[in-house]
């Protein structure tokens, strides 16, 4: 049984990731994209480039996309390099960039393409939406998730399902796959206004 904190490294299996830091309330965004959030706090040692390793292509959403022209928010940070796959209604009027293809076809369709492009690697998901919606079909193979100690209170959720049966998960690593995850947290101190 593994006692460390975290699951064990990621591996290049063609798997569908929905994968994301997330803060502790569940935002994977802040308002309008806002990412700064996330700076000030440390992973593992090696989880950058383990990502890195495992990513064949990444599928995304064009909000996400439309957030940063041009960059390249998706995928195991600044050193990833691979094919990106951006699902949207309007390619038309969509930024270009290198290495990044716009499509238009249905998300069981646009996961298809993108796990041709993966080359047996992993296809990263970085769509809330989108995610959701392979969630409900049935083609996610891991959420994975980097839970992150700050609370945003507002902002784009990984997931939103008014209405909707709860979706149960199993836990890939530390004991049994329904057990409860506890985590704990306490207020850090504020710093100057």
């Amino acid at each position: 049984m593994n006692t460390t904190p975290h699951p064990e490294p990621q591996t290049p299996a063609g798997k569908v990731l929905w994968h994301f830091t997330m803060s502790l309330d569940g935002f994977v965004a802040g308002p309008n994209h806002a990412m700064d959030w996330m700076s000030g706090f440390s992973g593992r040692p090696g989880l950058e480039e383990e990502y890195t390793a495992t990513t064949g292509a990444v599928l995304g959403g064009r909000n996400g996309w439309d957030a940063f022209p041009g960059s390249r928010p998706y995928g195991g940070g600044e050193a990833w390099r691979g094919p990106v796959f951006v699902l949207t209604h309007h390619p038309e009027d969509a930024t270009p960039a290198d290495d990044v293809t716009f499509l238009t076809c249905d998300v069981a369709e646009a996961v298809r393409i993108a796990l041709d492009a993966a080359n047996g690697k992993n296809v990263e998901v970085h769509s809330a939406s989108i995610g959701a919606q392979l969630i409900e079909r049935g083609l996610i193979d891991e959420i994975d998730l980097h839970i992150v100690p700050v609370l945003l209170g507002d902002g784009i959720r990984l997931f939103d399902n008014p209405g909707g049966a709860p979706v149960r998960l199993d836990r890939v690593h530390d004991g049994p796959p329904n057990a409860v995850l506890s985590v704990r947290f306490r207020p850090a101190p504020r710093g100057p206004a």
